[in-house]
């Protein structure tokens, strides 16, 4: 599969950079469009609400929390939590930051098929994340393919989650552009750049996808070949 020695520190170096870029990818956006203010200069804390009001969320409370892009919605208390430069912020980023969280929310209202089963898969998913390398390492080891094969199920749940959240994600964003532009918050010509922001922050759910696939693919054809 892999070519040999080199082939395979191909394969290695791949797994490494493809998040890398993506991640390299979404600061260097996030940062760019952070100093650009919209033409409404409401706050993303403003932005989340009036999203939320429109929808009829006023159960829906939005909070300031710590760290750089540490954004996210919390389905079990109702809450949009934003970073603290997003939630204050007056730009580009804060308020495609904050739309797409409160797409969440707005998910979570409408009963979102891949949401709810993307939450339905959380105990499995980190489970299999953290026991299915353990299992995989000592079947190999002690050369033992059924607990090698329960190591490569349990990892699957973990990729499983990885490809359930594309459309999660993807859904939001897409939402958040309606919503942003329905509600006033950017105009037609603010849309280009506020797709880049959130285009940016989908591809690092793309990239971890595509490492996990790429990961559980390689565990599979090693698991077949020393079946052979």
């Amino acid at each position: 599969m892999f070519g040999g020695f080199g082939g395979y520190l191909i394969y290695v170096a791949l797994l490494l950079l493809i998040p890398l870029w993506a991640s390299s990818r979404v600061k260097s956006t996030y940062k760019k469009y952070m100093k650009v203010p919209t033409s409404s200069y409401m706050t993303g804390a403003q932005v989340a609400r009036r999203i939320l009001d429109e929808n009829g969320l006023y159960d829906v409370t939005i909070e300031e929390t710590k760290g750089m892009l540490s954004d996210h919605y919390d389905p079990r208390k109702k809450v949009v939590r934003l970073s603290s430069d997003n939630y204050h912020g007056h730009s580009m980023a804060a308020s495609a930051v904050a739309a797409h969280e409160v797409g969440h929310a707005i998910q979570d209202a409408e009963n979102y098929a891949f949401l709810r089963f993307r939450s339905a898969l959380v105990p499995a998913a980190n489970f299999g994340s953290n026991f299915g390398m353990i299992f995989i390492l000592i079947g190999f080891v002690i050369g033992m393919s059924q607990l090698y094969l329960l190591g490569i199920v349990l990892f699957a749940a973990a990729v499983l989650f990885q490809l359930v959240t594309l459309p999660v994600e993807f859904d939001a964003s897409n939402r958040a552009m309606a919503q942003l532009v329905s509600s006033g918050v950017i105009r037609n010509n603010e849309e280009r750049d506020t797709k880049k922001v959130l285009n940016a922050a989908a591809m690092t759910y793309v990239a971890a996808a595509l490492v996990a696939l790429a990961e559980l693919l390689r565990f599979i054809l090693m698991f077949v070949a020393s079946d052979e």
